[in-house]
């Protein structure tokens, strides 16, 4: 009987250790795009107020130099840009493999697009390069889909400040070729 009180008092203490106190709360999962992890600021939850490590040693540069390749990653997958000034996205499949099995694509999101929504019906659009023109009004800028070798250039801006997502909306893609871009 005291072996099993024993036992128990030992489990109760290793499950209330697995569930964490409030300071473990301000680490939050990876950023998806970055595979680093974003930190609470403890301010508003708006996308603007999350810190992203790394980002204030980035400067600013709206030129932008992107490649996507055959294991399905973007070159970089964080951006830092300054807010109403024009962006210039130079984007490059690197890979081999024919565009109808891995054709790449740059596509920036509006904020507050939900992002699986977005890539479920980008799936659907075969036909329009998975540019999926009902969500339209969610996308800034888009490249073409660019097959093995081949290069597109996109110039636009984008008119606040924030977090912005990008990806890859061939079939597949986003879940590995997704990042942000982040306003100033």
């Amino acid at each position: 009987m005291k072996k099993n009180l024993i036992i128990a008092c030992a489990f109760s203490l290793s499950m209330a250790a697995c569930i964490g106190t409030d300071k473990d709360k301000e680490v939050r999962g990876s950023t998806a795009d970055t595979g680093k992890l974003a930190v609470s600021t403890g301010k508003p939850t708006a996308a603007a107020t999350v810190e992203i490590p790394g980002l204030d040693t980035m400067a600013a540069n709206n030129a932008i130099l992107l490649t996507g390749n055959d294991r399905m990653q973007y070159s970089d997958t964080l951006f830092k840009v300054k807010a109403s000034e024009k962006i210039k996205v130079t984007f490059k499949n690197i890979g081999k493999m024919p565009k109808n099995s891995m054709g790449h694509n740059f596509v920036l999101l509006a904020q507050g697009t939900d992002f699986t929504n977005f890539a479920t019906e980008a799936m659907k659009a075969r036909d329009d390069d998975y540019i999926p023109k009902n969500l339209s009004s969610s996308i800034i800028a888009h490249t073409r889909l660019v097959g093995p070798g081949e290069t597109d250039e996109i110039s636009f801006s984008v008119p606040n400040k924030g977090i912005y997502d990008f990806l890859c909306s061939f079939p597949g893609h986003y879940g590995t070729m997704r990042g942000k871009l982040v306003a100033e």
